[in-house]
This record gives C-alpha cells, structure tokens and sequence, in this order.
C-alpha cells in the first residue's frame, strides 16, 4: 500500500470513529448535549482534527440526516413488495413509517425536528427523492389514468405525510398513548361490522411482527386514518368519473 492510499485510509477511518463516536453520544446522551468539542475529547483528537473532516456540527448533522432517510426509504420500499393493490401498499407503507419513527426516534427526531425538509436540504439528501417516489407510485396508481385530470398526486403525498408525521408526533411526545394498550380484539363473531376491517388489518399486523399481543389504541389510530385516507381518494376520484 503507497503512502496516499494509506493517508486516505487513516482519514476514512477517523472520519468514521467521529460520525460513530457522535451518534453513540446522541443515542446515550440525547441531541441537545452533542457538540464538537465533546466528540474531540472523546475520540481523544484536537477540534481542528474534527474541522479538517467536516465543515461544522450541521454537516456531521447533514450526515445522519442522509442515513436517515435512506433507512426509511429502504424501510417503505420493503413493506411495499409484494403488495399487489394500491391500497394494501398505501397501508404497509404507513405501518413501515409508523415502526421506523419508534424504532429509530433518534434518527427520526433529527430528520424532521425542523419540521418539512427545505428544498435546499433535499438536494443534499438523495434519500429524499427515493422515500418520495416510493410513495407517489402508488398513490398514482390508486386511480386510473386519463380520467381524472384534476387528481394532484403531490398534494394526496403531502397529505399522507402529514397524517403520518402527526400522528407519530402526538405519539413520540406521550409515549403513553403509544403503549397504553386496548382491550383485545374480541372473537370474530362478536365483531360489529364496521370494526371488522379494523380487526383483520390488525391481524394482518401481527402476522408481520408488528404486533405482540394487544393492539394498542395509537395503531388502532393509524389503521383508521389511513383507511379513511384511502377510502378517500377512491370515493372523491370515483364521484369525478360520474
């Protein structure tokens, strides 16, 4: 190995133990006690050391951000194989999201802690593109082309988003809400029928590792705002063809 090659290992390997060092930082410690200097100190190397391999605290940020997203584009395009129908693919992308946020909160908590990414921030996160696309197919595919010339597609991706993200966000701040189990799904033939899609969704949930045991009331929520969402294109866009 020549000299170069090896100076550019040794700098991938510090850049390396610096995103390591940090993320364990935010993990044990939370987002508001990173800082440069901590990192420095505990990788034992001088702030400038730290400079010379990002720009700042917000391109170390910018880093997470991109891994982030990439998880969680990753993570929706899973759940969507397989699923045939739009709608089935709608649900197990919500229910991806809604385990992604829990399972990841730190990741989460950083990637939209601001709230919607800025334009400017998407460009550095190709990420973002993907999770976007990976929605949009199938909200496209939801209604037939050529017969709804006024379906916006970006403002329904808009909206499922931010059901979603709320949703998500009422929970991460309550916890509670979010483990506070609800009675049990009772026997099928003591089901009202209008709680019975609810029920075989969830069933469906816990044959996917989803759920264990009860179903708590926060994805009892989750299932019926985004029934309701589906069912609201369908019934809107069917009403047009009319």
């Amino acid at each position: 190995m020549g000299i170069t090659d090896r100076k550019l290992r040794q700098k991938e390997e510090v850049r390396a133990s610096i995103l390591d060092t940090a993320w364990e930082m935010v993990v044990t410690e939370g987002w508001h006690s990173f800082s440069i200097r901590k990192v420095a100190d505990a990788i034992e190397y001088s702030v400038p050391v730290i400079y010379s391999h990002f720009e700042n605290k917000d391109a170390i940020l910018l880093e997470f951000n991109r891994k982030g997203f990439k998880l969680l584009a990753e993570a929706l395009a899973k759940a969507k194989m397989g699923k045939d129908k739009p709608a089935d693919q709608m649900r197990a992308m919500g229910r991806a999201y809604w385990d992604f946020a829990f399972a990841n909160k730190e990741y989460y908590q950083l990637m939209y802690g601001l709230g919607i990414p800025t334009c400017a921030i998407a460009e550095k996160i190709p990420a973002l593109k993907d999770l976007t696309e990976v929605i949009i197919t199938s909200i496209v595919a939801m209604v037939e082309p050529g017969k709804k010339p006024t379906f916006d597609p970006w403002l329904k991706y808009q909206s499922f988003w931010s059901m979603l993200h709320g949703l998500v966000s009422i929970n991460m701040v309550s916890p509670e809400r979010a483990e506070k189990p609800q009675l049990a799904q009772k026997e099928a033939g003591s089901q009202e029928a209008g709680s019975q899609e609810v029920g075989s969704q969830g069933a469906d949930m816990e044959e996917g590792g989803s759920h264990h045991g009860d179903i708590t009331l926060a994805k009892l929520v989750l299932e019926d705002v985004m029934c309701s969402f589906i069912r609201g294109i369908e019934a809107a866009e069917g009403a047009r063809q009319d």
